[in-house]
């Protein structure tokens, strides 16, 4: 047996002791501690692995008054066992199999890194001693729910085992309108809305599995989806729309955020913390408030003007703040627009939460750390996926924002590591592009100086994609970097994604494009995309993400196809046959998406998302 298994995450201190030791049948698995009804779902996850990996059965016990000889694993916890409240130790000798932790949650993570061991090994597992525990006590994943995909259940609880396994311990879903509100049932009418049943039972199936379901209701900007109904528009800042005044953002047609200064905007929030609180067993909770870009350019703007947009900003985050914790929890809010004015970061109470987020490779979190860092305001970094505004993501991006984050996270003494993975423009990227970021994050906010040097590829083949050989890992990360050969890069979004949502007009402002690059491009997508035809995995869903991969390698191949033909065009040269033929492509590419969608996806927000695709096809009608 060499000494090369592969860990996600790997442990901080791992010793080969040489040699290995055979599994035999009919062992024992003694759980060891004050409560050890606490540690069964946890036996019973090595057991299952113990049956399907070494093909041996060990039956689950409670103490330790048993023979000797029958004990295969002990999981033993107690206080004090591995100075650390999420660590654990696990040692494999020729007598048996330990995993050593002060709490269940610790003895979950020892066991999940049996499991991988097992995975790999079989029934002849090498002897091996592993200390461990976490950098970021909060590792979470925060998944965008409300533009425009709601997942169905059994995608939800499917990521919620592959994050668990991977040792996250937090959940997000982010929302907007996509909760079903009984006392607002017009705002959610027609997007396949979360339940207040199915988060019950997600939060009960995440508890099973040591992650926190923290509540996520945007409370302040993002409040299109509320306001845009007649019954709300009276509490927006601009009732119908405006010109922002930012380039990045431009005018808005529809009302975006809450009017801080009406009565009824606090209301409003109430009444959603109201509803939605009770279904969760988190004491935490995300009030959003990002992104308020509109604010003083309507109904607030004379009381900003006298006393500035920071502080009108803040006095409603205060006032959210009051109602949060009079009902028992933790707030979480967004950082962006308080780091905007970092003279007002000090008068923020000290038991909230900022989430310092930012998706670009160089944000930076080194010196808005330092700065939530100087005055005391717990916080966490959060960086991304790199997987929206894309189709295939954008890989090196991605490790190098996770990473950033992660280094400087820990730098600044952040309490919490949270991946995001958004759905901007129609959320068009079908989730396996994000298992790169999910995966090569969770390494990093578990151990950052262990893993920072992980084959992101690798793990994540043979841990999202059941793929060991790593050529389905590989494919997806290099897929993920084809926006590269195009020549330039946009900001939090790829070039190949632009083209294909701009019109042929806009594809040509951009200077830097000229159809040799994106016939360069084409012939990289091709010979990664041949990839595909060799994929080998037994992952009970290979055949979905072939179909996946294969559609998004065809809307790469799209994009260069349709610059090509708006660069043409706009030099009067217009190529009429590859104006059909990208026609009968686009007519192909919204059927193949619809049926993706609507593998992992309920069909609100489809309809959405689709009629941006319907868009780009009409560009080719003669």
């Amino acid at each position: 047996m060499t000494n090369d298994l592969l860990f996600l995450p790997k442990p901080r201190q791992l010793i080969y002791l040489g040699g290995t030791i055979s599994l035999l049948d009919k062992k024992l698995i003694i759980l060891d501690g004050p409560a050890p009804q606490r540690l069964h779902f946890t036996a019973g996850r090595v057991k299952q692995a113990l049956q399907k990996y070494a093909q041996v059965t060990w039956q689950i016990s409670a103490g330790s008054v048993v023979p000797v000889e029958q004990i295969g694993l002990v999981i033993n916890v107690g206080p004090t066992r591995a100075n650390h409240p999420q660590g654990y130790t696990l040692t494999i000798t020729t007598r048996g199999i330990y995993i050593i932790a002060d709490t269940p949650a610790g003895a979950f993570y020892g066991a999940l890194t049996l499991i991988q061991i097992l995975q790999q090994s079989g029934s002849e597992i090498p002897l091996l001693h592993i200390n461990d525990w976490p950098d970021f006590p909060n590792r979470g994943v925060m998944l965008d729910i409300s533009r425009d995909k709601v997942p169905t259940m059994e995608t939800l609880l499917k990521l919620v085992d592959l994050l668990a396994s991977w040792k996250i311990n937090q959940l997000q879903l982010y929302t907007e309108h996509t909760f079903a509100y009984q006392n607002h049932p017009e705002v959610w009418a027609g997007a396949s809305p979360m339940t207040g049943e199915e988060i019950l039972a997600l939060n009960a199936y995440c508890r099973d599995r040591f992650i926190e379901l923290v509540p996520n209701q945007n409370s302040f900007g993002h409040m299109r989806r509320w306001l845009s109904h007649d019954h709300y528009r009276h509490l927006a800042e601009c009732p119908s729309g405006c010109d922002t005044g930012d380039p990045e953002w431009g005018y808005f047609e529809q009302p975006f955020t809450l009017c801080p200064e009406d009565p009824g905007s606090l209301s409003l929030v109430r009444s959603l913390m109201d509803e939605l609180l009770p279904h969760f067993t988190s004491r935490q909770f995300n009030v959003g408030c990002d992104e308020t870009v509109d604010l003083g350019r309507g109904r607030s703007q004379e009381v900003v003007a006298k006393r500035g947009k920071g502080r009108v900003y803040l006095d409603f985050l205060l006032k959210i703040y009051r109602e949060v914790k009079a009902r028992g929890f933790t707030m979480q809010f967004w950082g962006d627009i308080i780091m905007a004015y970092p003279d007002l970061v000090p008068e923020l109470p000290r038991d909230v939460i900022a989430l310092e987020w930012g998706y670009e490779a160089d944000h930076p979190f080194d010196d808005h750390g330092a700065k939530f860092a100087a005055s005391g305001i717990p916080f966490y970094v959060c960086p991304g996926t790199s997987s929206w505004n894309s189709i295939a993501g954008r890989t090196d991006n991605m490790v190098e924002n996770l990473e950033n984050a992660a280094k400087n996270g820990l730098r600044h003494g952040a309490t919490g590591y949270l991946i995001t993975d958004w759905g901007d423009n129609g959320h068009w990227q079908p989730l396996p592009v994000s298992y790169l970021g999910f995966a090569y994050g969770s390494a990093l906010a578990w151990a950052r100086e262990a893993n920072q040097a992980q084959d992101v590829a690798r793990i994540t083949s043979t841990y999202a994609f059941g793929d060991p050989t790593g050529q389905t890992g590989r494919l997806a990360y290099d897929l993920g970097n084809v926006y590269r050969q195009a020549g330039f890069l946009t900001h939090n979004n790829s070039i190949l994604f632009r083209i294909l949502q701009e019109t042929p007009a806009d594809i040509t402002a951009h200077q830097e494009l000229t159809e040799a690059k994106l016939q360069n491009t084409w012939e990289h997508i091709d010979e990664i995309a041949s990839a595909l035809a060799n994929v080998r995995s037994d992952h009970p869903e290979i055949d979905l993400i072939k179909r996946e991969f294969t559609w998004m390698a065809d809307m790469l191949r799209h994009a260069c196809r349709r610059g090509i033909w708006a660069l043409g065009k706009a030099e009067g040269q217009e190529d009429v046959n590859l104006r059909r033929q990208l026609a009968q492509e686009s007519d192909k590419l919204v059927a193949d998406f619809s049926e993706i969608w609507l593998a992992r996806n309920r069909p609100g927000g489809l309809k959405d998302s689709q009629a941006r695709l319907e868009k780009m096809g009409r560009d080719y009608d003669s």
